[in-house]
């Protein structure tokens, strides 16, 4: 039961971590249209906080779901039955899992060209890039908290749908800001 509980609070804070790194990669490349010396002051704030928020948050969360994350497994005795139909749920979410660390990885990596000045996406792609934590988080937790109590096709055809949704509202709220600009 603790383990369970300690996995959920590093999950929630490796979330904290990936939801808000790519918003401070969006504003660090919006900082670069600014004018000297406010480009300078925004770059190094936003240097410091990216830093304290990877190092600090993300990176140790990150490794504490994955050391804890196969305790619970293997102390709930879901490690026997993964490969059968009662434990296929979880060996669907495991393969989200295996992606979802993929992601966090390339938010790694535009950490570091950030932190070398580098900045190869626009703050429009790092916002829609920033959404694919909130595709990977809706498919685990459907996928832990109801199990096998959806259907594959329901279930694909329901992170479709919302995939679908997502874009849309990040496609209008480009427009209403373009508006306002």
């Amino acid at each position: 039961m603790y383990l369970k509980a300690l996995h959920i609070i590093f999950v929630i804070t490796w979330f904290a971590g990936i939801f808000y790194m790519p918003r401070l990669f969006v504003y660090n490349t919006e900082a670069e249209s600014k004018p000297e010396p406010a480009k300078r002051i925004l770059h190094e704030q936003f240097e410091i906080m990216m830093k304290r928020l990877w190092y600090g948050i993300a990176i140790p969360s990150a490794v504490l779901t994955l050391l804890l994350g196969p305790a619970v497994m293997f102390n709930d005795g879901w490690n026997k039955i993964l490969f059968d139909e009662p434990g296929r749920w979880l060996l669907i979410k495991l393969i989200f899992v295996v992606f979802l660390y993929l992601y966090f990885i390339s938010l790694h990596k535009i950490f570091k060209q950030h932190l070398k000045g580098i900045y190869k996406y626009n703050s429009q792609q790092l916002r829609i890039w920033n959404e694919v934590a909130t595709i990977f988080l809706v498919a685990i937790v459907m996928l832990a908290v109801v199990k096998q109590g959806i259907s594959l096709v329901w279930g694909v055809g329901g992170l479709i749908l919302f995939i679908i949704v997502l874009m849309s509202a990040i496609k209008i709220y480009k427009m209403i800001r373009s508006g306002k600009s």
